[in-house]
């Protein structure tokens, strides 16, 4: 599994994935299968979206907005299981500009190959999409307070849109190489035809947010 994936997926481990599991109806270990091919979909999506320099910026100027100052992910998600309405939690919304019109191919498929079904599968991805968002912006941003190892900020104390497209230009290739479930969901949503591609413009057209109607 690809360096952020997999470092998201051992920080969801535990108690966040049995809330999830709950939330799903499911069992712990499907609920962990699910979580591990939604999360490489979600890396891969983001990182076709920042391989244009608009993309790029769009993202960059999101997370920095809206998802910098996020908390923990024990506190995100007890927030977005619990209905919250704010830009953080908002993961119906983020789906829409991540995925573009292929949102619902990108339900469709998950919820095939982990056997959740498209509706329990779309139900998992807003799930995890604000906490993907929060744990960009953490890795982006938290160079300047000294981290190091995993946690170390990915733009090492000067992040910028081009540092991200970069980092997740590269998580999205090696979704792609490893193949298996994962690789196979991102060429199925995102990489034939160039079908996947979404629309610049609504990614733009709310001053670089990723969150939908900001009314």
């Amino acid at each position: 599994m690809t360096q952020l994936t997999n470092d998201l997926l051992a920080q969801l481990q535990g108690a966040p994935l049995q809330q999830i599991s709950r939330q799903l109806g499911i069992d712990q270990s499907q609920a962990a299968g699910a979580v591990g091919a939604a999360l490489p979909l979600l890396m891969g999506a983001l990182g076709r979206n920042a391989s244009q320099p608009q993309g790029a910026e769009a993202l960059f100027g999101a997370l920095q907005k809206d998802h910098a100052g996020s908390g923990g992910i024990g506190d995100l998600l007890g927030a977005v299981l619990g209905g919250a309405q704010s830009r953080q939690t908002d993961g119906a919304g983020m789906l829409g500009h991540i995925f573009g019109g292929q949102q619902g191919r990108a339900e469709q498929h998950l919820g095939e190959a982990t056997g959740l079904g498209g509706d329990r599968a779309g139900q998992l991805m807003k799930i995890l999409a604000p906490i993907v968002m929060a744990y960009l912006a953490k890795r982006m941003f938290s160079g300047n307070d000294g981290g190091s190892g995993q946690t170390a900020g990915l733009g090492g104390g000067n992040p910028t849109a081009d540092i991200l497209g970069a980092v997740l230009g590269q998580e999205r290739q090696q979704v792609r190489q490893q193949g298996g479930l994962a690789g196979g969901l991102l060429g199925a949503v995102l990489d034939k035809d160039g079908d996947g591609d979404v629309d610049l413009s609504d990614m733009l057209k709310l001053g670089g947010g990723l969150l939908g109607d900001r009314r």
